[in-house]
């Protein structure tokens, strides 16, 4: 999907910083008052390589956190999972020492707490060896508060000082904000939406500055001291800067934060001082038993699981894919609590918190074979709201509200709320009344004199044409609308279905496979065709830094599989045999964990060649992008597998697909590949890029892909479907 946050890695946490004074608490003010600096410099939401994403199963807890594979909190979602309310909450330690950032001094792990829960713990390490810092996260059911339980200790026999500094964004916009010291905690607030920073402890010293000019980030890492002890700032980019009681020493070891929100700083404040009282074991352990139940009302992870981890791993899977969910929108699923590359300058945030029809038909597909059906029908209950009137149709993404947000079409996500519908039994009256709209708008669609199959945009967003995975999904959708309509009595419209499905099934190949292509002497699939001529050298800009006149022969996808998947042609189909030799030579990447795939030729919607960030408007034929592996591709793979009868290779696959998960357990949306940036740690071929992580798709694919090898075939092949074409 071509969704395409600065590379700069500076997200983390934890400084060295000198002078004694600060040692001492409280230490003596500085300046103070309103500070000066304003409005304060704009900054772009974090890197999307999340290790950890979380929420409570409860819907009166409308927070959701990441955490920064770096360390520390990344972006944090209140009131809804489209709206980041915070960038960051971030930690800093001195020791008296020099002052240094958290990625030159220490060492940051992050681990998953309780394999039934999405609960974390990050641990820093000083590389010197003087102290260790550990993070324990969870949110509170019973309130828009994340929790932050810190230990410090200190090996070198000295005091430290731990403070933390906290970046509101609220309402996604972190340009507005105001904040102050009130009653020995921080508050902030916009037009709309407040939060409070708390101390089970109390603060020694707070400070609220202008990003860059008086910020206590600033401040602190370039002498030691918290020179400014300013009252408030705002409205602008603001950071607010707390020096904790943390020292090290006897009862100076542990604290707990809380970070709560509101629709007023009061209600933020009396949020966090709740959560408070309750206390951080009680919290969390009641946060924790949410998930297990949720666990338990789930089928037992499939036996096709071979090893612990993989099991551990399905768990963390649904579990991302519940977390998912907003909790005022129900069924509102969204692509990933992340904003890659050129996303994190965006304001409001970009495509990746929105939900997408597709997406959420993998999703919600995912769901219920792990024996979560209710979420599945929401999911179809969501679609079918934001079902477009009168025509039928369904936006190209929606914010979780339903409101429809970029303009584009895409017929295949048209297509998959029918074969939901399918999949899930719904034949009722209700239903019937949306699959008959989205049916009678597939059949009858047309644009700048095409028609469907043609479409505006193919899967990855950004082509027009005959897509074969598209092609696939309207076959069958209109297949499982007709079944559909039968249900209901209505003939006429199950008849006029299958004939579309029918004669677009019998001009498949002849739209989209190739004989005189340079790849091979046989037939072979392409991405798509501009035309429905294969043969033809009709070019096409690829877009995205790519070639500008790409001779369509050239472009190849693994996509086509779903024309196996969903049951519109056999596994054994000599076009589609051949055309997976030609995407092995032409796409795979072999990496030390396992074989991964491109997702189509000339892919440009990557990070650059040193790992610096996607952007728009790179010139075209630069090739300065360059998109990489990606691994729900494998799930994919091993379902055409298991289609063709080889339980083997598709157990293989989720084998590869754990192998790519980052810390945390979370499943990214590409992977590093032979490509991959020389001369610097951190870029291993088969290992997540700044892509989104974790991206709902990858994950919903690996959980589905388990199911299937369980069973010995492709669950989620319509029945309907392959019995009228795969046979």
């Amino acid at each position: 999907m071509s969704r395409v946050h600065p590379f700069t890695a500076v997200l983390a946490v934890v400084g060295l910083l000198t002078t004694p004074a600060l040692l001492a608490a409280p230490a003596s003010a500085g300046a103070s008052g309103a500070a000066p600096g304003g409005p304060g410099a704009a900054t772009d939401y974090l890197a999307a390589d999340k290790s950890g994403f979380a929420t409570s199963t409860t819907a009166a807890s409308t927070v959701w956190l990441t955490v920064q594979k770096e360390g520390g909190l990344g972006e944090v979602f209140y009131p809804d999972l489209g709206t980041p309310g915070a960038r960051a909450l971030r930690f800093l330690v001195s020791d008296g020492g020099s002052t240094a950032l958290a990625q030159e001094v220490a060492d940051v792990r992050t681990t998953v707490t309780d394999q039934r829960s999405l609960s974390y713990r990050q641990t820093f390490v000083q590389r010197a060896g003087h102290w260790r810092l550990t993070a324990d996260y969870a949110t509170d059911p019973a309130r828009a508060t994340v929790l932050v339980h810190l230990r410090l200790a200190a090996t070198d026999g000295k005091r430290h000082a731990v403070y933390v500094a906290y970046e509101p964004t609220l309402t996604n916009d972190g340009t507005d904000d105001s904040g102050a010291t009130r009653d020995g905690g921080l508050v902030a607030h916009d037009a709309t939406t407040a939060s409070a920073l708390v101390a089970a402890t109390g603060f020694t010293a707070t400070s609220t500055g202008y990003r860059g000019t008086s910020d206590g980030i600033t401040d602190l890492t370039a002498d030691g001291r918290l020179d400014g002890r300013w009252t408030s700032a705002g409205p602008g980019s603001i950071v607010q800067t707390a020096a904790t009681s943390l020292t090290g020493w006897h009862d100076g070891r542990e604290t707990t934060l809380a970070l709560a929100f509101g629709s007023t700083t009061e209600k933020a404040v009396s949020a966090a001082r709740s959560s408070l009282a309750t206390g951080y074991a009680a919290t969390s352990h009641a946060y924790a038993a949410g998930w297990h139940a949720y666990l338990r009302s789930l089928k037992t992870p499939p036996s096709s699981l071979d090893s612990g981890a993989e099991k551990r791993l399905y768990r963390a899977s649904v579990m991302v894919l519940a977390a998912s969910e907003d909790k005022t929108h129900r069924g509102a699923y969204v692509a990933s609590p992340t904003m890659p590359w050129r996303w994190g300058k965006e304001k409001p945030s970009g495509p990746y918190h929105l939900v997408w029809s597709r997406d959420l038909y993998q999703i919600a597909s995912s769901l219920a074979l792990a024996g979560d059906v209710a979420g599945a029908n929401r999911a179809l209950d969501y679609l079918f709201d934001v079902q477009q009137k009168p025509d039928g149709s369904f936006p190209q993404n929606s914010a979780v509200d339903g409101t429809p947000v970029w303009g584009g079409l895409q017929l295949d996500e048209v297509a998959f709320p029918m074969v939901l519908a399918y999949q899930l039994g719904r034949t009722d009256e209700g239903t019937w009344a949306h699959v008959k709209a989205a049916a009678d708008f597939l059949v009858g669609f047309s644009q700048d004199g095409n028609v469907a199959p043609w479409t505006p945009q193919d899967r990855w967003e950004n082509q027009s044409g005959y897509s074969p995975a598209t092609i696939a999904a309207e076959i069958a959708g209109l297949v499982c609308a007709a079944s559909i309509a039968r249900a209901n009595g209505d003939a006429a419209s199950a008849g006029r279905y299958l004939a579309a499905a029918d004669s677009w099934r019998a001009h498949l190949k002849a739209w989209t496979v190739t004989t005189t292509g340079p790849y091979s002497s046989g037939p072979y699939f392409l991405r798509l065709t501009k035309d429905g001529m294969p043969n033809a050298g009709t070019t096409y800009a690829i877009g995205d830094s790519g070639p500008s006149a790409m001779d369509q022969r050239r472009v190849v996808d693994p996509s086509f599989l779903d024309v196996v998947r969903l049951g519109v042609l056999p596994a054994s189909d000599p076009s589609v045999v051949n055309s997976l030799r030609v995407v092995d030579e032409q796409l795979g990447v072999s990496t030390a964990r396992g074989v991964y795939w491109h997702r189509a030729s000339f892919d440009g919607y990557g990070e650059r060649r040193d790992g610096s960030p996607w952007d728009f408007g790179l010139p075209e034929d630069s090739r300065l992008t360059l998109g990489r592996a990606w691994p729900l591709l494998n799930g994919e793979r091993g379902e055409y597998d298991l289609a063709a009868g080889d339980r083997a290779a598709a157990s293989a696959q989720i084998t590869t697909m754990a192998r790519a998960a980052g810390p945390g357990r979370m499943l990214p949306e590409q992977v590093w590949d032979d490509q991959a940036p020389a001369g610097t740690d951190g870029f291993v071929p088969g290992t997540p890029t700044f892509s989104a992580t974790p991206l709902a798709w990858t994950h919903a694919q690996f959980v589905r892909l388990a199911w299937d090898v369980r069973a010995g075939r492709v669950l989620e092949q319509p029945a309907v479907v392959a019995q009228r074409y795969a046979g």
